[in-house]
């Protein structure tokens, strides 16, 4: 019988000697590391801007905020947002906290992506803005997307907690939306303890992320900035002035720390993950009773699903009890 974990560890003594730093240099909370990390993650994933948060879940709830501060507000209470129904709750829930008109529709067996056919048929004048999922390391055909929302004025998210790495066109996912936000919980392709970012090329919505990811305050803002415009000269009052609704999502120094050590791993993960996906598409592509996820582009597999096929001769939960059984620790 043969035992494999759901996930490991992928740390050394690279990313104990990032914490060992932390640690000597006594200051705990976000300082240089996770500025560090922000620079080089917005660099290897072609962003001008990245925001190093708590969590993916996090990362998603400032998204979705910011859209709310903006001079000319791009989403008001009641607006229509498009979401596929298969995610995580935290790509929900931050709608639903702001008041939106959460319209879903349902994925492609396939691909378990939003069905493009449906989502055409789905988007209509109400439509402010679809929030897409790329569901497993699984990107969406966003080629076709933004055929389908040409000329509307519409604006496009990206959920890309699963999907770090994945490309479409050579393009990192992540990235085609005004906004896309990344995980790097301990599963994820990267783990930094806790941990998440969101991207974006808008100077507006980075600096509105700046400020609500801690207390709504201007501390953290450039002098020249897109949210009070020009900033005093006197500290105390900058450090303690509170403009928008804000949140505590932070991240710890640690995390930023280990963060840049992960990130210069995360090609040779990507590359394992995806030689473990071609063996395991090459054990379950031509099977009887199970259905594997069907990649669009170039997947960086934070997954291998398996749907049952309607002939299949078992139920989900008889195929549960079968594989916990044989390998007690999944």
């Amino acid at each position: 019988m043969t035992n494999y974990s759901l996930a490991s560890s992928t740390w050394d003594d690279k990313e104990l000697a990032a914490i060992q730093q932390v640690i000597d240099s006594n200051m705990f909370s976000m300082g240089k590391h996770v500025a560090e990390y922000e620079q080089d993650f917005a660099k290897l994933f072609g962003a001008k801007y990245t925001v190093m948060v708590s969590s993916g879940s996090t990362a998603n709830l400032l998204m979705i905020a910011a859209l709310f501060f903006t001079k000319n507000p791009t989403l008001e209470r009641g607006d229509e947002v498009i979401v596929p129904a298969v995610s995580w709750s935290t790509t929900y829930f931050p709608l639903q906290q702001y008041g939106l008109k959460v319209k879903f529709v349902d994925i492609d067996r396939a691909t378990l992506n939003i069905d493009l056919e449906k989502l055409e048929a789905a988007i209509t004048d109400k439509t402010k803005a679809i929030l897409l999922v790329n569901l497993l390391g699984n990107p969406n055909d966003f080629a076709a997307i933004n055929k389908m929302t040409a000329g509307k004025n519409i604006t496009l998210l990206e959920d890309n907690c699963e999907s770090m790495g994945s490309t479409f066109d050579g393009k990192q996912t992540g990235t085609f939306g005004v906004m896309g936000t990344y995980s790097s919980f301990f599963s994820h392709h990267i783990a930094t303890m806790e941990g998440g970012c969101v991207v974006t090329d808008d100077e507006e919505l980075y600096h509105i992320l700046l400020c609500i990811r801690a207390h709504g305050w201007t501390r953290n803002l450039p002098k020249f900035n897109k949210v009070t415009g020009e900033k005093s000269d006197n500290a105390f009052e900058e450090s303690f002035k509170f403009v928008l609704p804000g949140y505590n999502v932070r991240p710890l120094e640690m995390s930023g720390a280990i963060g840049k050590e992960q990130l210069k791993k995360l090609p040779e993960f990507i590359r394992v993950r995806r030689e473990n996906a071609a063996h395991f598409c090459r054990l379950f592509n031509e099977h009887s009773y199970v259905q594997i996820q069907k990649e669009i582009a170039c997947s960086s597999w934070f997954g291998f699903s398996l749907v049952i096929k309607e002939n299949a001769p078992f139920s989900r939960a008889e195929l549960v009890v079968c594989v916990t059984a044989t390998t007690p620790s999944v």
